[in-house]
């Protein structure tokens, strides 16, 4: 096959894969050898021929020709002598001289793109190709410019698996930190031979990603060592710009540190650990921040279905109740003097509920009472409230919302209220733990599920209609039901 673009190319085999698109062997009509490369015109694929002109940013392989044919793109660029993956697969680990030679080039390509408002997003040992005795940044395929609007086809999750850093993994823009972070993983494998997070999944790769720490580096001297630990920080904020690194690299010394300079760069390897290990901890904490509220809003979404469910069936069956509404879901039915009532919604501190002394068996997103007061006219008995839990109380990872309820095993015929809601904190997570503590669990868990919950409705009023009509009274035994093995320990 022939394509004339600018100049005419006879293209021969295939010789690999990059970006979007497969790359031929090619041919001009003076005999310069080159690689051209065919983009689908896919959704997104034109990103490619926003960087056909890349002057003045060093490392960076040029593209000679560009076009159209038929349905795609054309992309024609120098041929390379080698990829730094060939390199790897030749050589396995590299001389600490070649690892600060390869990342120094990449670093200038960086520095340059960084300049330009350009991420490159995909910087893994395939696309590093030597040319003309650099090592050269090649496939902008999912590169982008910083400072553009994130749209349907920017391939924002884009990228490869084992060098992805973690604010792509939650989804969030790529910044030149992004090419910082894959840098990290490409000079770590350059020394050890191997990447820092195996995986193989890709689940894996997300859950090491996020909230892995790389093994020490065994060849790499304490001042490489240190900057590759802060290129590969979580946070994109605390990783090295491109300048930085460059300036940084070329101060690795050849020769090993001795006496009062080594123990120094040392100390700092130390503290640079220190500061990647501080960084784990808030990045999990953050992701952990993340996935709570996500829980809590999906609690809060069932939540308003089960309350509002239960209330149309009450004022169903008695339509002259007074009733009154909260602004989250809450609400009060009053029938003479008994009164039910649904509390809204609150969100469960996690150090409130467990600490690392004292761990719950299951999490608690967040918690609301159900409670029937009853006119005590004639005997002290006042009512009775449940607790309603969204929870992972019957599966780890699974939450819904559970109704249960509590009692002094010390008092079991004493106090107005009974059995008697408590929020999740210590005293219920005493409750819900192994062995005797002052309150005991009264009601099993009960699961909620949206669409059943005729028993739970029928329940309730016929406690309600008891408690309208001076029937209520305090409950003969405790646990009223038995609670065992409904909840995990």
């Amino acid at each position: 096959m022939r394509l004339a673009l600018n100049e005419e190319w006879a293209v021969g085999a295939r010789i690999g894969d990059g970006g979007f698109g497969a790359v031929f062997e090619a041919e001009n009509t003076a005999g310069e050898k080159a690689a051209l490369k065919l983009v689908p015109k896919n959704p997104g694929a034109e990103r490619e021929m926003l960087f056909t002109d890349l002057d003045g940013v060093r490392n960076v392989v040029p593209v000679i020709d560009s076009g159209e044919h038929e349905d795609q793109w054309v992309l024609v660029m120098p041929r390379a002598e080698k990829s730094l993956r060939d390199q790897l697969k030749e050589h396995g680990q590299l001389p600490l001289n070649e690892v600060v030679a390869v990342l120094s080039d990449v670093a200038e390509a960086l520095a340059d793109l960084k300049d330009r408002g350009v991420v490159h997003r995909d910087l893994k040992p395939e696309n590093v190709l030597l040319l003309g005795g650099r090592w050269c940044l090649a496939d902008f395929g999912i590169a982008r410019y910083a400072e553009a609007t994130t749209a349907q086809h920017t391939y924002k999750g884009g990228g490869s698996l084992p060098y992805m850093a973690p604010e792509v993994w939650k989804y969030q823009r790529a910044t030149s930190a992004t090419d910082i972070y894959a840098l990290g993983v490409l000079a770590y494998e350059l020394l050890e031979g191997v990447r820092p997070f195996a995986g193989p999944a890709e689940h894996d790769f997300q859950e090491q990603h996020l909230h892995g720490t790389p093994p020490p580096l065994t060849t790499a001297p304490p001042l490489l060592a240190a900057l590759i630990t802060e290129c590969l920080f979580r946070a994109p904020q605390g990783r090295p710009a491109a300048g930085n690194v460059l300036a940084r690299l070329g101060q690795i010394p050849a020769a090993p540190l001795s006496g009062g300079l080594a123990a120094l760069a040392q100390a700092n390897q130390g503290a640079v650990a220190r500061q990647a290990e501080a960084d784990r901890r808030a990045s999990a904490h953050a992701t952990e921040a993340d996935r709570r509220k996500a829980l809590l809003e999906a609690a809060t979404a069932s939540f308003s279905f089960i309350a509002g469910a239960l209330l149309v069936a009450l004022t169903a069956a008695a339509p002259s109740a007074e009733v009154r509404k909260g602004n989250q879901g809450g609400w009060t039915v009053r029938i003479d003097d008994a009164q039910l009532g649904l509390s809204e919604p609150k969100e469960t501190a996690p150090e409130v509920w467990s600490t690392t002394v004292t761990p719950a068996p299951f999490d608690v997103i967040a918690s609301a009472t159900l409670s029937l007061k009853a006119p005590a006219k004639h005997h002290p008995y006042e009512g009775r409230s449940h607790s309603l839990w969204y929870a992972d109380a019957r599966a780890e990872g699974q939450y819904q919302w559970f109704e249960t309820a509590f009692h002094t095993p010390l008092r079991p015929s004493a106090g107005t209220i009974a059995p008697f809601a408590l929020d999740p904190h210590h005293e219920s997570r005493a409750a819900v733990s192994r062995g005797m503590e002052m309150h005991e669990v009264a009601w099993p868990f009960n699961p909620l599920v949206v669409g059943d919950l005729d028993e739970l409705i029928n329940r309730w009023a016929d406690w309600l209609a008891q408690a309208a009509t001076g029937r209520l009274t305090h409950p003969s035994h405790m646990p009223e039901r038995n609670p065992h093995g409904s909840w995990r320990r």
